[in-house]
């Protein structure tokens, strides 16, 4: 058994952690609030602009186009988002084996933007190729880091260094849920089964016409759709990481509780039996006396 030193040594180590996990909870929940209120209000650009591209592309017929198509390279360009601290549960993790657990892929096809520290860290550790690394656009997002990052995807893409461009994030559904996603940015398509759907709703808006021609209306519309995309994704990984923190350290303070309970029963089973001890040396030098 662990001396009465020792375990109040323990203890109080433990307390002191229990303080910190605290802490944070109280950070990560107040950044949450914020995060949170940031994410509502781009999760209806976010939604619209997706359902209203893919909605177009539904109608707009066989067009040929560079974005529709998938590029001759097979590289695969994959933005990865996750944070630049740990502590977060599996909130990294889950995102990062999106990528690395995809089935079909190879590895020396798969470039890597990250958008986090955690994600590099992960991505270097199993051998992928970095492309590129921002931590700083993860702290706090805007539209315009969005818009450069996506110009430089695109030119790639148009240049047919790339052949695929997926996003990999975490949807924020609600406070105690965040659902990692991977997401397919180019070649914009719709899938077999919407267009079935489409062609047995009866077709009446089968076709769209555009004031200008459909190349270049797709060449101004399709980069403000992976753009807001890619905004949107930040945001919610940033509610999500917030999400994830304040739930890893509220378990960890009750963790916490439960070791302090458990060791302060502990130190008064030893207290106890120390006491006990010195009562029957006590009473055994008495006897020995008389």
């Amino acid at each position: 058994m662990a001396s009465m030193r020792d375990i109040k040594r323990r203890k109080s180590s433990i307390q002191g952690t229990q303080q910190i996990t605290k802490a944070m909870k109280l950070v990560s929940t107040v950044k949450l609030q914020r995060a949170r209120a940031s994410a509502e209000r781009s999760k209806g650009y976010f939604t619209c602009m997706y359902d209203t591209v893919n909605n177009i592309l539904k109608r707009v017929g066989n067009v040929e186009h560079k974005y529709l198509t998938s590029g001759a390279s097979n590289k695969k360009a994959v933005i990865v988002i996750t944070s630049n601290r740990g502590l977060a549960g599996g909130y990294n993790s889950n995102v990062t084996k999106l990528v690395t657990k995809h089935p079909g892929w190879r590895k020396e096809d798969v470039e890597i933007y990250c958008l986090g520290n955690k994600g590099r860290e992960a991505f270097a550790r199993n051998g992928y190729v970095i492309k590129e690394c921002d931590s700083d656009i993860v702290e706090s997002p805007t539209y315009a880091d969005a818009a450069a990052l996506s110009a430089r995807l695109l030119a790639s893409y148009a240049a047919g260094e790339i052949g695929e461009i997926y996003l990999a994030y975490t949807f924020f559904k609600n406070t105690v849920s965040h659902v990692p996603t991977l997401l397919q940015l180019l070649p914009v398509g719709v899938s077999g089964d919407e267009a079935e759907t489409e062609e047995s709703a009866g077709g009446a808006e089968a076709v769209m016409n555009f004031e200008v021609e459909d190349a270049e209306a797709l060449d101004m519309l399709i980069p403000k759709y992976v753009t807001s995309l890619i905004y949107g994704a930040l945001r919610e990984s940033v509610a999500s990481e917030n999400g994830a923190r304040m739930q890893a350290m509220d378990n960890a303070t009750s963790n916490a509780e439960e070791m302090i309970s458990d060791l302060t029963l502990k130190y008064n089973r030893a207290r106890q039996g120390s006491i006990t001890q010195e009562l029957t040396e006590i009473i055994a030098g008495a006897e020995a006396l008389g």
